[in-house]
């Protein structure tokens, strides 16, 4: 519909895996700057379609099902790698499940650009991030609303967004072990261009709380010990008032 779009910003949330969308017409369309999609996924579609329509300082946000960071099937895996070795990829932010009353599956959000060199956010000059790449694993983060849709807190939008910008503009961004990780190109190509934060941020550091790991085995294995005790005492009650009711277990 808009040929000659050049959008400074793009931000979008398409069908997940969306299944029948090809005709042979799209076969040599020239927004596959990185490969033609699969014809049975539309995932890498939709991501080229609008990379393909950015100004030449433009960024995206795209709303993608957490298989397009590590499928290689169908050449989306060389599509993610053309992507990644021609710098367009900027953030990954891994998503929780339960987000959307229509689809339990986790998701992601892919952050892209066509300019890493500079330009301005919010009032500010970024950096130059050629050759870098940030993780964030907001797979923890959020509440659940009710038993089967989770949320997030206006806290846990404002800790992943202000990371994101610290790492834009350099300027108080640290790495977070569980949760964030500004990478290189070679971090990703040992990962073999896969973009699941999880590979990159690593495990959440846990407290010391002082406690020699003996003397905890010890008393975690004790407790553990009273609850088998306590475990079987019910156990028996439980029989016992059964068979009063004239059943047996």
């Amino acid at each position: 519909m808009h040929p000659d779009l050049r959008a400074d910003f793009v931000m979008a949330n398409p069908p997940f895996n969306m299944k029948e969308w090809w005709n042979e017409k799209l076969a040599n369309d020239p927004r596959w700057i990185a490969g033609t999609p699969p014809a049975g996924n539309a995932n890498f579609a939709w991501l080229q379609h609008m990379l393909y329509h950015l100004a030449p300082a433009g960024s995206m946000a795209l709303l993608l099902a957490n298989g397009s960071m590590s499928s290689n099937t169908n050449n989306e895996g060389e599509i993610r790698k053309k992507l990644i070795e021609d710098d367009s990829v900027e953030c990954m932010v891994a998503l929780p499940g339960q987000l959307f009353t229509n689809a339990q599956i986790p998701a992601c959000i892919w952050l892209l650009t066509q300019d890493k060199r500079n330009g301005l956010v919010l009032n500010k000059t970024r950096r130059d991030r050629r050759g870098q790449f940030l993780f964030i694993n907001a797979r923890q983060l959020g509440y659940m609303k009710d038993r089967v849709l989770r949320d997030f807190t206006v806290d846990d939008i404002k800790k992943v967004a202000d990371t994101f910008h610290a790492w834009q503009l350099g300027e108080g961004y640290m790495d977070v072990a569980g949760f964030c990780y500004s990478a290189s190109l070679d971090d990703i190509r040992k990962h073999e261009h896969v973009l699941t934060p999880g590979r990159y941020v690593g495990a959440e550091e846990q407290e010391d709380d002082g406690e020699v790991f003996a003397d905890k085995m010890a008393r975690l294995t004790a407790q553990l010990s009273e609850q088998f005790v306590e475990s079987a005492k019910l156990e028996g009650e439980i029989k016992k008032n059964l068979a009063g009711l004239g059943y047996t277990l």
